[in-house]
Parts: structure tokens; sequence; C-alpha cells
């Protein structure tokens, strides 16, 4: 099923032929059952959270989840504290044992801990998801989290002024690192912020325009572009003549003969979406689950689309669609948008985190991947207004357009958009990651530089080093090493 736009999370899956295993840990978090590699993870800990931090009057407190990693640090000459931010889906505590960030605790005896996001996983603040709770949910609050947390774990670790937090995120969570460094200068230290969008876009054309220069610059040529651009004209063409013969190669869940608009809007955005997401995680180092799709990417598929003869380019691009149905466990395509809603409007607490993401758009960010930028290649049937009106048939009629404008509008003004004014971040992008056109991809003051990585995607750089990363990418790594060992100086 189509989830709304590609959520921006950096997903960790496992990475063969690296194992991290933890000692003995001072505080007894560690000693959790290993998981299915063998990797010996953190036990769940919990905080008592304020609910909202805006109100001196309301007490409420609800549970919030954390996972710490202590086996690296010294209590009795501490070294600095590392934050990673939970983001848009359930923390995952293999973050505490492995990826980049786990190589820079080793080398400066780090504390690493990391805080889910509140509406995530496991830290349920609220009941339910309804309107009327979900209130609680939004960036400033989840900041407000990380300095309270911060603070109480000062407290119990008895932690002197001396010791620096260095915060860490990727994604919406690479946001949050450079918005904590901003907003709560004296808890944070420094901030590394991979993959981050800091501009609220209501319309972010952008990010398909980046996904097809990503298959020009990963193949070479405009073959693969072209194919799709030509798939997605005989498809428009096949709707007219014999829709059937699409909702055979597609694998649709139901007849076009009974769909709607919405529908047809989403069967084309679910398509596109296939490609979002080749591209965003392209080669990355991750592993699926199942050894079929380990070499998935921008070349493998285009290699599917440009090799097979006469075959009409639809067809190929119905056998990558196949490809994608399989790999999400999915016997047919349901591109009905009414079951889309449904879902979506369930406000029971569920792992996705679908519902709680979607919220967040509609009343700080926007994000909302249109068609509007690249007409010729994917068509222009989810456009703007198909997810305004997504937020309106969700959570409530005033969710219109003119609400979300001044949502994306107010997040600017509040964080400074990509005119963001802070100290000791490091900003790092792919050209690869269609995120990275929401970022800041060039150093405009040396105090918070940024990293602009060509050929990688998504996170890249926060996952463990691997023998095929581009030298580009293993550079990236080693200068944001520099950077926090240069900080590490500073008072």
């Amino acid at each position: 099923m189509h989830w709304f736009f590609i959520l921006s999370i950096c997903l960790l899956e496992v990475v063969t032929g690296r194992h991290f295993h933890l000692g003995r840990s001072k505080y007894g978090n560690l000693g959790a059952p290993a998981d299915s590699n063998g990797l010996r993870l953190p036990k769940a800990q919990w905080f008592k959270q304020k609910l909202d931090h805006s109100s001196s009057s309301d007490q409420r407190t609800w549970k919030q989840r954390y996972y710490v990693n202590d086996s690296f640090y010294d209590f009795n000459n501490p070294g600095p504290v590392f934050l990673m931010i939970g983001g848009e889906g359930p923390a995952d505590p293999r973050w505490m044992v492995k990826g980049a960030w786990i190589d820079y605790a080793k080398k400066f005896n780090a504390l690493c801990i990391n805080l889910e996001h509140r509406y995530y996983g496991e830290s349920h603040p609220t009941q339910d998801l309804s309107v009327k709770n979900l209130q609680y949910l939004s960036s400033s609050q989840a900041l407000a989290d990380l300095a309270n947390f911060i603070h109480a774990m000062n407290n119990k670790y008895k932690f002197s002024k001396d010791i620096k937090w260095i915060a860490f995120g990727g994604s919406y969570p690479g946001s949050l690192a450079a918005w904590l460094r901003l907003k709560y200068p004296h808890l944070i230290h420094a901030s590394i912020s991979s993959s981050g969008p800091l501009l609220a876009k209501v319309d972010f054309i952008e990010y398909f325009q980046v996904v097809i220069g990503a298959l020009r610059e990963k193949t070479g040529n405009d073959d693969c572009s072209t194919q799709i651009k030509q798939a997605h004209r005989e498809i428009i063409d096949l709707m007219k003549k014999t829709p059937r013969v699409v909702e055979k190669e597609f694998k649709v869940c139901k007849p076009f003969a009974s769909a709607s608009v919405n529908d047809l809007n989403n069967f084309y955005s679910s398509l596109a979406d296939d490609f979002a997401g080749l591209v965003q995680y392209n080669e990355d180092n991750r592993i699926s689950a199942d050894e079929r799709y380990k070499n998935l990417t921008i070349n493998t598929v285009c290699s599917m689309l440009t090799d097979d003869g006469d075959r009409p380019a639809y067809k190929k691009l119905a056998a990558f669609n196949s490809i994608m149905l399989d790999k999400s466990n999915q016997t047919c395509m349901d591109y009905s948008y009414d079951n889309m809603i449904k879902d979506l409007r369930n406000t029971t607490w569920s792992p996705e985190g679908a519902r709680q993401w979607t919220y967040q758009t509609c009343t700080e960010f926007g994000f909302y991947q249109t068609s509007s930028g690249e007409i010729d290649f994917f068509g222009n049937n989810f456009p703007l207004d198909f997810y305004i009106q997504q937020c309106q048939d969700i959570f409530g009629k005033k969710f219109n357009k003119d609400f979300v404008n001044a949502a994306a509008e107010w997040t600017n003004n509040y964080y400074g958009s990509l005119d963001i004014p802070v100290s000791r971040v490091v900003y790092v992008h792919g050209s690869v990651d269609p995120w990275h056109a929401l970022g800041i991809t060039k150093t405009r003051d040396d105090a918070s530089p940024a990293i602009y990585i060509h050929g990688t995607a998504h996170c890249a750089n926060m996952y463990p080093p691997g023998d095929k990363d581009l030298p580009e990418l293993r550079e990236a790594r080693v200068k944001i090493e520099e950077h926090l060992s240069s900080w590490f100086e500073m008072v």
C-alpha cells in the first residue's frame, strides 16, 4: 500500500561482516538476549517525561524509552556523551552497537545514549492517537524532551559541567540534531546532522527531480529515465484503451473500472515511490533480510529496464513493480485511496508510525513529494492538492492548504530554515539523496561546515564502513572525526 509519501527515516538493517560485542555495563543496561545475528543488544530503559513542556501547570508525565551503551566509557575519567536522536519510527537497539558513531565512541571513549522520539515506537505519551492527543506531537516538544532528558542524565550520572554532549541524527533526527544545538546550546556542545532537511517546504517538487537526476548520475546516461518516461506514456495510453492489461501486469487488487480519481492518483504515486525508495537508500551499507534483494540498486534496476530487447517499457516497469510487491510481502498492489485513509485514521497505537508522521507533515513540514516538477517522467497525477486532501480526510477539514502553508512558514521562522544561526554543527548530505535539496550542502560558516558526498544516498555516512564505500564517503567519516576532535578541545 502507498503510505502517503516516502518517509525520511534512516533505516538500520543487518550489516554482514561486522559484529560488535558490548562489555560489562556499570549501570546494568546490557545483557539483553542477542539478536538473530549474534549481536548483544542493550536493554530498554524508561524515563519519566513531561507531557507538555509549554505548560508549567500541566504536570502530566509518561514513560519514554531509551538505550545506553557504556562499554567504552570510563566513569573515573569521563569523556563525552554521544546522544543519538530518535525519529519517526521505533528506536532500534542495534544502533547502540553498530554505525559510524560507535566507531567514534570507541576512539573518544564516549557514553552512547539513544532516546526514542515521543509518539513513536514504545514511547506513548497519550492513551491513543486521536487528533486531540496528537497536539503534543511536534519537533519543539521533542527537543524539549531531549533537553529535559539531558538535564536528568547529568544528575543521574553526576556529570560535571565540563562533560560535552554531542548530538547525532539522520534524516528528520538530523534536523533535530541541528535544532537542538540551536535551541539548547548550553546543553549540546556540537551536533552531527546527517541528511537533515532544514527547509520546511509544502510542495517538495525537487524530490523527484533529484530521483531522475540520480538515475542519470549513477548510470552515466539518460537511457533509464527514458525507459521510465516511455513506460508511463504506455500505461496512460493502455488505461484509456485496455486497462485490464495494466491490471494484470501490475497485479492491482481491484479493477480500474471501480477506481476513483484519488485511487488512480494513488496508483501512479505508488509507481513513482518504487523509484523514490530505490534511490533514497541506494547502495548504503544495509542488506535486506532476504538475499534476493541485496543487490536491488539503481544500476541493477536500470539494467533490467534498458537491457531487455524489444519488450515494451511498461512490461519492464511491471516486472520491477512485482519485485517491490514481493519485497514488501504483498500479493497485489492496493492502490485504494479509501483503504489508505482508513488505515491512517486508526487512532490505536501501532509500530509503523505512519499516522504520527503524516500529522507532523500536516502541522509542521509539508515535505509532499509531488509530481509537479517532473511531469514528463511520472505524469502529473499526484499534485499538491492530492496531499492536502489527505491531511483533511485524515485529521479534519481545518487542515487545508492555508493551514499547512502557515505551519511550514512557522517552522521556518522558528528554526531559521537554511539560514539557521548556529555553530559547531556538521551538515552531511549525499548527492543521490533527494532530501539534500532541503538541506545545507555548502559551507557558509567554517564554524558549521557542510560535507557533500557525491554518489551517496540517504544517511550513508552513518552506517558502518564497507569495502565498496566510495572514496568521498570514507573521507567524509574522517572529516567528521576531525571536527569532533577539534571541538572537544573547545570550552
